[in-house]
């Protein structure tokens, strides 16, 4: 059975600068419970809108021995009350993907200063990005990744106030160059775009590879609805449509989980008229 933990400093323990990222590696190896996890999560640092979490990254690369038991690591993980995603000051990723070669599963949270430089893993079977926008430097770098084994990957493309710097050719570039010959899930999530990248996903190649498709978060509505409705049933291959926080209509709902798939439809959303003029949102952008 896979044991995890989370590791994270409270308010009163950093805030005079004693405990931040550049003690957290030493405290982590301090708990009795660190040489018997295999799921390790790093939560608030301490200061993370203006501290990077780069001595975190380091400490890991520079004691990759005795990280060598970890096979999920999530970077990050912290919820909007400590540090809107869009504030958490992330760091570079370069350097480690030879220090933790059993990895198996990676996880970051906030792009703000993230680069994930040449990826190369052989065992990586998930990545996962939550951002509120996701930079051009980070698609670069998944658009040429080596990642043999990946199964699952899940992009929060966010808004162009965020971070966010490209549009749909971008992610259409994207999905035209990735080569992972074993993806199995594919998510483009929380955009405020949805309904076009709805489209440009539906045009990749991996629409004939994947069995789990992942368009949520973003403002989906019934344009992106009519899409999958049309394009679906063309692959059989898809057993699970997840749309959870979306903009569609209660009728177009109901025709999207009549399909003969698995469907999550969860968190439906009226869109906003002000002055005339609609607006939705992403779920998550700040």
């Amino acid at each position: 059975m896979n044991k995890s933990k989370i590791f994270s400093y409270e308010y009163d323990e950093y805030e005079d600068g004693t405990k931040g990222a550049h003690t957290l590696i030493d405290d982590l190896f301090a708990d009795p419970d660190f040489s018997g996890l295999t799921e390790l999560s790093i939560g608030n640092w301490g200061d993370c809108w203006e501290e990077s979490c780069q001595p975190i990254i380091d400490g890991i690369i520079s004691h990759a021995k005795e990280f060598s038991h970890i096979r999920s690591l999530f970077i990050g993980d912290m919820d909007f009350e400590e540090c809107e995603v869009s504030w958490i000051i992330q760091g570079n990723y370069g350097g480690l993907w030879a220090a933790l070669p059993e990895l198996t599963e990676l996880t970051i949270k906030g792009s703000t200063d993230l680069e994930l430089g040449a990826v190369s893993h052989e065992k990586l079977e998930s990545l996962t990005i939550i951002c509120g926008g996701l930079p051009n430097s980070v698609i670069e770098s998944v658009k040429n990744a080596r990642l043999p084994g990946l199964k699952k990957l899940i992009l929060y493309i966010g808004s162009d106030s965020y971070g966010f710097e490209g549009d749909c050719e971008t992610i259409r570039s994207l999905l035209d160059t990735m080569d992972f010959p074993k993806l199995e899930y594919l998510g483009i999530v929380d955009s405020e775009m949805q309904d076009e990248m709805t489209e440009t996903v539906l045009g990749c190649r991996y629409m004939d590879q994947i069995h789990t498709l992942d368009l949520s978060c973003g403002t989906l509505s019934d344009k992106g609805g009519a899409l999958l409705l049309e394009a679906l049933p063309a692959h059989p291959n898809i057993q699970k449509l997840d749309a959870h926080y979306h903009y569609l209509s209660t009728g177009m709902m109901q025709r999207l989980a009549a399909l003969p798939i698995e469907t999550e439809l969860s968190e439906q959303n009226k869109p906003d008229n002000y002055r005339g003029e609609v607006w939705m949102n992403a779920m998550l952008t700040e």
